[in-house]
């Protein structure tokens, strides 16, 4: 019985922060949705609906109440990861062009200036996209992991 109720005790102390049921998930201001609407699946994250054939639900995860991470898995096989952070500010990327480590999700090192500074240590990032219009300035490459 005692386990039971520290149970309880545990998830009702991260309700506000994690709060999920389902397929739904609220992250500090963020509130995101999921819902089957027959072969196809819509998403709503930040007042903002989408909808496509996926292959899977969209993924939700919670970043230090300051972030929310959408991972979505399209039935074609391409997927993407959008990150929305309270400030207002998002990044989206191809789910090929980022990985998950070690409970860690590793960003392009050119996503590092866009990340508001009290997360980019929240990440890690590689150095795998060195493109002649997004080049990695030299000092960037130490905060990259291998």
């Amino acid at each position: 019985m005692r386990l039971l109720a520290g149970a309880l005790i545990a998830t009702l102390a991260c309700g506000p922060a994690f709060a999920q049921t389902g397929d739904s998930l609220t992250c500090g201001s963020f509130k995101a949705e999921a819902k089957r609407d027959g072969q196809l699946t819509s998403w709503t994250v930040a007042g903002t609906t989408e909808k496509g054939a996926l292959r899977s639900p969209p993924r939700f995860e919670c970043l230090e109440n300051s972030a929310l991470l959408v991972e979505i898995a399209f039935a074609g096989g391409q997927g993407t990861l959008a990150v929305y952070f309270s400030d207002g500010s998002d990044l989206t990327y191809s789910r090929a062009q980022v990985e998950h480590r070690n409970n860690r999700w590793i960003l392009p090192i050119q996503a590092k200036a866009h990340v508001p500074p009290a997360l980019r240590a929240a990440f890690d990032y590689h150095c795998k996209m060195d493109m002649p219009l997004s080049p990695i300035p030299a000092g960037n490459r130490g905060d990259c992991v291998p």
